[in-house]
Formats: structure tokens, sequence, C-alpha cells
């Protein structure tokens, strides 16, 4: 059973960049497949790549090496998000602040951005 689906899927640790686009294609199909639906028969395929793709990216994506304020600003531009729009994480002065270098991001807003944004926290220490 297991290699009839392998042959199907090829599901494998992700290698190389034609491997990862391969699977981030699998993953588009599945998403249009299963969407939330936790009981759907292919839920766990979709984990699983879902899986793969976070551990390819954790291991080739590289942070840039930026202040964690500029990250914060690139994220609230890309976002169409507004300093006031983080008022349930902090609020307006201390964004303002941060963001004009006059206050460091503290390790507490820095979990809470991260959980915000669903980055990585170091990109905010």
């Amino acid at each position: 059973m297991h290699t009839a689906v392998q042959s199907i899927t090829h599901l494998r640790p992700i290698r190389d960049n034609a491997e990862f686009e391969r699977i981030h294609a699998l993953a588009d199909k599945l998403t249009d497949e299963v969407g939330d639906d936790e009981s759907h028969p292919l839920f766990s395929m979709f984990e699983l790549v879902l899986q793969l793709i976070s551990d390819w990216a954790s291991r080739n994506v590289v942070i840039p090496d930026v202040e964690p304020r500029d990250v914060l600003r690139n994220l609230l531009e890309t976002n169409n998000l507004k300093q006031i729009d983080l008022g349930e994480i902090a609020s307006h002065t201390l964004i303002s602040d941060i963001l004009a270098g006059r206050r460091e991001i503290s390790k507490r807003l820095a979990k809470a951005l991260a959980e915000r944004f669903n980055v990585d926290v170091a990109a905010f220490v």
C-alpha cells in the first residue's frame, strides 16, 4: 500500500528547489480538495506535505540580517496594516517608539508579534 501511495505522490524529504516546487504544487491541490476539513481522507497527507514544506523552509530560507523594527515595518506594509492595528498586542505609542528606534522589542512583544504575523520569533530579536 505505502509503495502505491509513494509512487503517486513521491512524498519524501525535499532535497532541492525542483522538489520544493513539486511539493508546493501538491499542497495547493490538497488545499483546494481538503480545505479545513480534518475528517477528509486526505487531511493527514495534507499535514505531511505542509510539514515537508516547513522543514525545507527552516533549513533553506535565510532571514536577512535586518533590524527587528525593519522586519516589523515590512510586515505592517506587506499586510496593509497601521500601527494602531496592533492595539491588541501593544500600544500605538510603543509601536511608534520601536519603529523610530527609541525602544527595543521585548521578548514578550516579540513572541506576540511572531504569533500575530505567523513568523519565527527570531525575526524580532
